[in-house]
């Protein structure tokens, strides 16, 4: 039914945008003649402002339903576009005004279809690449070219409603299990070389499928590149405010890379374990990063401390009151990551747990991540781009992620930086499990 109203509709979209030909070809009234054009003119733009045929339950599923159907259709007319004037070049001849008036207004219009399915895509679509929208953007007005491009544009799309749709489903149907709604408020820490920013969250789409699912989320909001104690102090502080805030008496730390280092620094060291119920790293170079060690060692100290200086003076406008890049790099390597390990002794009253992934080639990622594989992989292995497996486990190991296929998951794909969806992953889906298991722990 759905492909019938989709044919239909693409019938209904050529016809208007050859008024020209069609109407000086039918033999009717005049008036008959003017209401089909009114007609057709009032579709084209009501199919241009409601494209979607098919609705769904929530508002971004059908925008992404819309943006699919106009991308489609505007590949198709185009097509069929060019069938028709090979035509009439070729087998039926018209006069070359009406020809000429029909191409120009078809032409018009068709680009129009295009722009439509352009602005819709880039403004509504998470999943299409950044080449794809370089390619969209170069070859929009070029016939046949556009055509293809659109149609792997509104494949990504097609892809990215089915799996969205598919989340929606889930979430309503365990909505009153809340199988995140933790015992302990739950504090998100972010590794090094990021911020917790509202315009654009460390964690992707994590902590709105984790809240949709009960959790109580909040931010360590320590600043982006300081040594583990500075930032260990920073942590410290906002989980205490954050207790005071909830009247929560503990919380779970869930901690990406060096956060979870600051993490253990701040539980072990500066007094924290009694407010702290579990400790969750995921990629953490507990036992340092050999490509912290690798770059260091390889890079004249004269262009890293230039690298450093500019890093600080980005991030010193982006709100960092303090930035030390040398010194965090450092704290990474296994030599110091050994002297902290030796410092920060567990908590008997903390549970700690640990997971990590690995990449399966260098095309598992971009740069730099594919070069940090490269470089990691004949020194120490498996690795995540940044981070080797063997550095990742602490307390309680749960294990290397390691999907089917060829491409891995990065030591970004485990925060969802990319927002990309992974084959055979749910990254977002792997963190409702996890802190489902945490609450059934009674964390």
């Amino acid at each position: 039914m759905i492909m019938l109203k989709k044919i239909l509709f693409w019938i209904l979209l050529i016809l208007s945008v050859n008024q020209a030909i069609i109407l000086t070809r039918f033999n009717g009234a005049f008036y008959i003649k003017g209401l089909i054009g009114i007609v057709l003119t009032l579709f084209y733009f009501f199919y241009n402002f409601n494209p979607r045929t098919t609705e769904y339950p929530a508002e971004k599923l059908t925008k992404l339903s819309a943006c699919y159907d106009i991308l489609q259709s505007s590949a198709v007319v185009f097509l069929v576009q060019a069938l028709i004037y090979l035509s009439i070049i070729t087998v039926y001849p018209i006069h070359w005004v009406i020809f000429l008036t029909n191409f120009t207004v078809s032409l018009l219009l068709c680009y129009f279809l295009v722009i439509n399915g352009l602005i819709r895509s880039f403004t509504i679509s998470r999943q299409i690449g950044l080449l794809l929208r370089i390619a969209l953007l170069s070859f929009w007005w070029m016939p046949f070219i556009n055509s293809i491009f659109s149609t792997f544009a509104s494949v990504k799309i097609k892809q990215e409603l089915i799996f969205d749709n598919q989340k929606y489903i889930l979430n309503q149907k365990r909505k009153e299990k809340q199988v995140c709604k933790t015992k302990y408020p739950i504090v998100m820490i972010h590794g090094i070389f990021f911020r917790d920013w509202e315009i654009f969250n460390y964690w992707g789409r994590i902590p709105e499928a984790l809240e949709d699912n009960g959790a109580q989320i909040f931010y360590g909001e320590h600043e982006s590149s300081i040594p583990v104690e500075q930032a260990a102090i920073q942590i410290r502080d906002k989980i205490l405010s954050i207790l005071a805030q909830t009247g929560a008496s503990k919380v779970n730390i869930i901690a990406h890379s060096k956060g979870g280092i600051d993490s253990r620094y701040a539980i072990s060291v500066l007094g924290l374990a009694p407010y702290v119920a579990s400790l969750t790293t995921i990629n953490s170079p507990h036992y340092g990063s050999d490509l912290a060690g690798k770059v260091l060692s390889m890079t004249p100290e004269k262009i890293v401390t230039k690298i450093g200086n500019k890093y600080s003076n980005i991030f010193m406008r982006l709100g960092d009151t303090q930035c030390d890049f040398v010194e965090s790099i450092k704290e990474l390597t296994p030599e110091r990551c050994g002297q902290l390990n030796r410092k920060m002794t567990d908590s008997p009253y903390v549970y700690y747990q640990s997971i990590g992934s690995s990449m399966k080639s260098r095309r598992s990622a971009s740069f730099p991540l594919n070069l940090g594989y490269a470089i990691i992989k004949p020194i120490a292995g498996d690795n995540d781009g940044l981070v080797a497996t063997k550095s990742m486990q602490w307390g309680n190991f749960l294990g290397i992620l390691r999907p089917k296929g060829r491409m891995g998951i990065s030591h970004s794909d485990m925060i969802d930086l990319s927002r990309k969806n992974i084959k055979r992953f749910d990254v977002m889906e792997f963190y409702v499990q996890m802190i489902s298991e945490l609450r059934e722990k009674g964390y």
